[in-house]
């Protein structure tokens, strides 16, 4: 994979658009509320080992594995590694989109500054509404995860838990980013470990051969929420189940993301954002599958497997000692996950405010960095605080909303990849995906045909957000295209 370096000018704040729209009005007649000072920066301060941390940290392969996994078990049984491993082969592509978009456009903003900058403003606006769905819903949803595995040591309401989650995550927030990258690489090797114990212990009490990966069955009567099935009879897993597992699957693998919204903050971005991405990709898969495999392969029964227990297996296993060690350990994950996915999620207001997605005066105070620590600290509340208010709603169906949110996040930023060499950028110096344009085009036909497998009713929650986002961008955005959403280019 070849690599070029390349340095840009100073920060300039350009309008969003396609390349084939007419050029964009000078800076000067940037509006009078943007105080006629330069974007605010956020500092370099990572390089590939502490961004993959965070990036890790935010995949969290023990929360994920423990939290979001045994509802796949349930619906999906022994076809649950299959349909991981065809969701982490699809974020393959996903990631070589995001390597290349992330070196050309090294923002904050991530997935909406890269595609307003490939395939126009409202392509971005829309991609940003995905986006925050997702980050507004998966830390609280996780977060509430904890109570669970904190019961062998003390009870604990689970909204609660996980509203005292979100604000410690938010204080932690409030700090240096190196500062972090070391407090959640802590915590990272603590859940890798407990993922490791786990697939030891499954492996070595296998009751199935590796043929089993593939046997695609699930208890009699159990589906996706309803517990352990009937213990009796075993059911076939449909090409279709599994297609329409994809969305979660695709989420379950979905944080390697995080270091394109770190990319404004990494040293060198034009060689370590790349690194990065491929990186966190290829070992959170393995952290992930391997596992999976190892619970799938040494599950007593059917009915035990697509229970979703794995508390329960690893005390059969292995006693209750070692079951309240890895219960204490995913609950470290997920205070882990919370941090990272703060940091990670404040990004994003902070640039969406930085580059005018609001009226003046909200975007003044979002886009306020902490003195001390130069972090979004505004940004950062915002997200935290309402974070920890959401632990006391019933978010299930937004559970929902989030992996078609993904989904379709991910189908933007292919269709964005698509449209990456045209006109000037391609000729700029920047990582370049193998197999291009073909890798963007399959996932856009799979993506589009994941989407269309989606329950109906998530479908439309999110249908109605993204025209409710369409009404603002036609109202009020589209008649300030000189003045509002203007993605800021940070210079190395």
């Amino acid at each position: 994979m070849s690599e070029t370096l390349r340095t840009l000018p100073e920060p300039v704040a350009v309008p969003a658009s396609a390349p084939t729209e007419p050029a964009a009005p000078a800076a000067a007649e940037a509006p009078r509320d943007a105080a006629a000072e330069a974007p605010r920066k956020l500092k370099r301060s990572i390089g590939v080992v502490g961004g993959t941390l965070l990036t890790l940290s935010c995949v969290t392969p023990a929360s994920t594995l423990f939290v979001v996994v045994p509802d796949l078990f349930s619906s999906l049984g022994t076809a649950t590694a299959l349909t991981i491993a065809i969701g982490a082969l699809l974020c393959v592509g996903v990631a070589f989109c995001y390597s290349e978009l992330g070196t050309l456009i090294p923002s904050a903003g991530g997935e909406y500054a890269m595609v307003s900058t490939m395939a126009g403003r409202l392509a971005g606006w829309l991609v940003f509404v995905l986006s925050l769905l997702v980050v507004m819903i998966v830390p609280p949803v996780i977060a509430m995860g904890t109570a669970d595995y904190l019961a062998p040591v003390v009870h604990l309401d689970p909204s609660l838990a996980g509203a005292g989650v979100m604000l410690l995550a938010t204080l932690a927030g409030l700090l240096d980013l190196r500062a972090n990258a070391w407090i959640t690489g802590i915590f990272l090797v603590l859940e890798v470990v407990a993922a490791g114990v786990v697939a030891v212990l499954g492996f070595a009490h296998a009751e199935r051969g590796v043929s089993s990966l593939t046997d695609l069955s699930v208890a009699a009567g159990s589906g996706a929420g309803s517990g352990s099935g009937s213990g009796g009879g075993t059911e076939t897993v449909t090409a279709m189940l599994i297609v329409s597992g994809l969305a979660i699957a695709l989420f379950v693998t979905q944080g390697f993301s995080t270091a394109v919204y770190l990319s404004e903050e990494m040293e060198n971005p034009r060689k370590n954002v790349a690194r990065t991405v491929l990186l966190t990709l290829g070992i959170s898969a393995v952290v992930l599958l391997v596992p999976v495999a190892a619970i799938t392969m040494g599950a007593p029964d059917l009915a035990a497997l697509t229970s979703g227990d794995i508390g329960g297996m690893v005390d059969a296993w292995a006693g209750s000692g070692v079951g309240t060690f890895i219960s204490l350990c995913v609950a470290l994950a997920i205070i882990n996950a919370g941090i990272v996915m703060v940091i990670q999620n404040s990004r994003v207001l902070f640039a969406s405010a930085r580059d005018k997605a609001w009226p003046a005066p909200v975007n003044n105070v979002l886009s306020r960095l902490g003195g001390r620590f130069g972090s979004p600290w505004v940004a950062t509340l915002l997200v935290g605080v309402p974070g920890a208010a959401l632990c006391f709603v019933n978010l299930d169906t937004l559970y929902g909303v989030t992996g078609v949110s993904v989904t379709g996040m991910y189908l933007l930023v292919a269709v964005a990849a698509l449209l990456a060499r045209r006109g000037t950028h391609g000729h700029a110096a920047a990582w370049r995906m193998p197999l291009w344009p073909g890798v963007p085009v399959v996932l856009i036909a799979v993506l589009a045909y994941v989407l269309s497998r989606q329950e109906p009713e998530y479908l439309l929650w999110t249908g109605g957000i993204v025209a409710a986002a369409t009404l603002y961008w036609a109202l009020y955005l589209r008649p300030r295209r000189d003045s509002r959403w203007l993605v800021t280019v940070p210079g190395e």
